[in-house]
């Protein structure tokens, strides 16, 4: 078979199993860049002042991988993996009376978290009154006409949506990763290469930037790869026979 030289252009796919029971938990094929960094420094023995016997410090070794286009499960990684169902969110909505003093407004609105304007005037004089099921009743009648608009701002729980929680109770799950790529000859053959970091935990560091110009939003994770309880820390394996 040889030791042909090889080189890569090939951003790595990434798969992620929960290291606790090795369910899989995503495979991500839309990264940009994917990066692996193996560190370790020495410590010298000293001997006349020169350095004479040296020692290998502990492994940093860390994964890096940046993508734009991603699933809210890269999120859930930074905090603990868990993605609910169910959220309290905040909503503006315009309605209009179809009678006077009164308002029909959405349902399941949160106790004391319905505010009300006149149009155009939201964050502004709030309109007093009582809310009971879907009816808001002005305390001042006359301050809501008839067939007028009215902004309204409240609270509302939200079912069947996706929500991550980045909390100090929530911290990173221990994730057993394999970073798959293909490397090529100089013969012009393309052979597989698998990446095995066996316990790999995602720092719990985010940045957005939100922008209407530039370039799209990108999501930048960091792993650091720890050792395993069988010693393993990162295998390396070139696979000649895959395609």
């Amino acid at each position: 078979m040889g030791n042909p030289n090889k080189a890569n252009r090939e951003v790595c796919n990434v798969d992620f199993r929960l290291l606790k029971t090795m369910k899989p938990y995503l495979f991500l094929e839309t990264a940009n860049t994917t990066g692996l960094e193996i560190n370790s420094d020495d410590t010298f023995a000293m001997a006349h002042g020169a350095r004479a016997i040296a020692f290998s410090n502990p492994q940093e070794d860390t994964v890096t991988i940046e993508a734009q286009v991603f699933p809210i499960e890269l999120y859930a990684m930074l905090s603990d993996g868990t993605i609910e169902t169910s959220a309290v969110v905040a909503e503006k909505a315009t309605v209009t009376a179809s009678a006077g003093g009164t308002l029909t407004v959405p349902a399941n609105i949160k106790s004391g978290t319905l505010f009300v304007y006149a149009s155009g005037d939201f964050a502004g004089t709030d309109i007093k009154g009582t809310l009971e099921g879907t009816t808001f009743t002005a305390t001042t009648a006359d301050e809501i006409v008839s067939g007028e608009d009215y902004d309204i701002g409240y609270l509302v729980t939200k079912d069947n949506v996706k929500r991550v929680s980045f909390t100090d109770e929530r911290n990173p799950q221990d994730y057993y990763i394999t970073m798959l790529t293909n490397d090529k000859t100089e013969d012009g053959v393309i052979t597989a290469k698998k990446i095995t970091i066996y316990k790999g935990k995602p720092t719990k560091s985010l940045s957005l930037s939100y922008s209407s110009e530039g370039d799209p939003i990108s999501l930048s994770v960091t792993i650091n790869c720890l050792r395993d309880k069988d010693g393993h820390i990162i295998d390396m394996v070139e696979l000649d026979d895959e395609e």
